[in-house]
Formats: C-alpha cells, sequence, structure tokens
C-alpha cells in the first residue's frame, strides 16, 4: 500500500457495479454509502502493516524446514510470490498444507496440542506462530494511517464495520494497536477454530461476520489484500468487493474477483451515510 497516493478523479462504485473490474489509479472510486449497511476488512495488510511479520516468519519456518529434510539444494520461501500464492489470507494449517505440496511435500496432520517442535501440520504452525509472535514483540504493530482514518470516516457515517481475518493473534494485535473499538464485530482465527468453519478462499468467515452485524451479504464492502480473500467475498455474494495491492498483486485481486483495486484505502472517497438501522431491518 502506499499512502498519500493521490488521484484527480472520480468513478462511483456501487453493488451494481460486480462484474466491473477497474484498478482505481488514476481514478478515485467513489463508494455510496446509502447502498450498504457494513464494511467488513481484512486486517495484515489493509489496516496493519503486519503482513511482512508474517511473511519473514513464513520464510524462517519453511527455510529451516527445507534445509533440514531437502538438503542445502532447498529452493527458498519466496515472500513475494509463495507468500501471495500459498498462505496469504489462509488459516495457519492450510498455509503450511500449501506450500508444502507445491514442493512435494505431504506431512501428518497431527494434533492440535503439537508442541512447536512437532514436523506435523499443526507442529509447524505452532512454530510459524511462535516465530510471529517473536518479531510482533521486537518490532511492534505499525498501522496504515489512511486506512484508520477511512475506517473512522465509514463508522462516522453510520455504517457498522467488522474485521474478518484468519489471524490466531487478531484479538491482540488490535489491542496493541487500540484499534479494537473501531469494530462492532470480530471474526479471526480463534472464532473458525471454534465454530469450525473452514477458512478463506470458502465465505463462511465473511458471511459469520454478515450474520454478526445483521446484514445481507449483498449491503456489504469488503476490503482485501489477499487473493484468498476476495475470492471468499465473491462467493460469499458480497455487494462490493475492494482489493488493496499494487503492481502484478492487483492483477490477482481482480482476477479473484475484486470489483475494484486500489493501492491505498485513502484513495476511496466516501458519498451519503448508511443506515444505522439498516442492519435491524
Amino acid at each position: 500500500m502506499n499512502e498519500g497516493a493521490g488521484a484527480s478523479a472520480s468513478r462511483r462504485i456501487t453493488a451494481g457495479d460486480a462484474g466491473s473490474r477497474i484498478v482505481a489509479a488514476p481514478t478515485a472510486p467513489v463508494i455510496d454509502l446509502t447502498k450498504f449497511d457494513a464494511c467488513l476488512f481484512d486486517l495484515d495488510g489493509v489496516i496493519t502493516r503486519t503482513a511482512t511479520l508474517h511473511a519473514a516468519a513464513w520464510k524462517r519456518l519453511f527455510d529451516e524446514y527445507l534445509a533440514a529434510h531437502v538438503g542445502e539444494e532447498f529452493v527458498p520461501f519466496d515472500v513475494e510470490t509463495d507468500y501471495r500464492r500459498y498462505v496469504d489470507g489462509k488459516p495457519r494449517s492450510a498455509g503450511v498444507r500449501s506450500f508444502l505440496a507445491a514442493r512435494g511435500i505431504a506431512l501428518p496432520a497431527g494434533a492440535p496440542a503439537d508442541g512447536a517442535d512437532r514436523d506435523t501440520v499443526h507442529g509447524l504452525g505452532k512454530r510459524k506462530n511462535r516465530y510471529f509472535l517473536a518479531l510482533l514483540d521486537r518490532e511492534g504493530v505499525r498501522i496504515y494511517a489512511s486506512a484508520v482514518k477511512f475506517l473512522r470516516e465509514v463508522r462516522a457515517r453510520g455504517v457498522r464495520t467488522a474485521v474478518v481475518s484468519s489471524s490466531r493473534n487478531c484479538a491482540a494485535i488490535l489491542r496493541v494497536a487500540r484499534l479494537t473499538a473501531l469494530f462492532d464485530v470480530r471474526v479471526d482465527g480463534v472464532e473458525l477454530a471454534r465454530l469450525g468453519l473452514p477458512g478463506k478462499p470458502a465465505p463462511d468467515m465473511f458471511l459469520e461476520a454478515a450474520r454478526r452485524l445483521g446484514v445481507a451479504p449483498v449491503r456489504g464492502v469488503v476490503f482485501e489484500d489477499a487473493t484468498a480473500g476476495v475470492e471468499a467475498a465473491r462467493r460469499g455474494g458480497f455487494g462490493l468487493v475492494v482489493g488493496v495491492g499494487v503492481a502484478e498483486h492487483a492483477a490477482g485481486l481482480l482476477a479473484s474477483g475484486a470489483d475494484v483495486v486500489v493501492a491505498d484505502l485513502g484513495q476511496l472517497r466516501l458519498e451519503g451515510r448508511g443506515n444505522p438501522m439498516g442492519a435491524q431491518a
């Protein structure tokens, strides 16, 4: 995301724009909030800058594992292509399976109680989380200021908000970043496991958030930086799907079903006000 990116023109986007795929720059898409009752946001890469920490943790995990089990000739995990293609936006276990399958490796699932020392899907997932938390403790949580400003304006205009993240650390990240109060609903990796929901690209997490908000999916706007998340929102029938990305990543978001892609939420303009009682109607 590039904060502060400007735009000299504008284009209105509403629930009727499904199938009209555009990239925002150099135009500034306008969201008519009278058409929507809720906005649902992914966290990492949209609101917070923790995506880079996740990518670094995944790289350490997979490079260590491959070096130990494949040998010195292994191809390292690429934080751009491999992260986006195999793990971004997915639950931890799905990310482990997806990347290793691409390398022709199948691990036993193990059990949720497996420790981080076990070479199972659950064990590697816990090891990755240990690396992530160490990075989070050392570097803290950085946010996209323009995204938080956009989020506050959405709420000020009477639209309800939800955070929908596959991360089991979502609540802790929001707390550290002091963003908890900006969301009416949170559906995260902890809730995903508790409810037994399939993760993105299945639409279930977004649909659960819409249910808790009391809105029909078609009256919701989803903001996502991961292709798996964009696909989930599109499959869930949400009225507008906004991708967040640049360059080649933007093309992938459009291909996955985004109605519009922006480099930064600050490029979007809002018009009108939501109906605060719309969720109850």
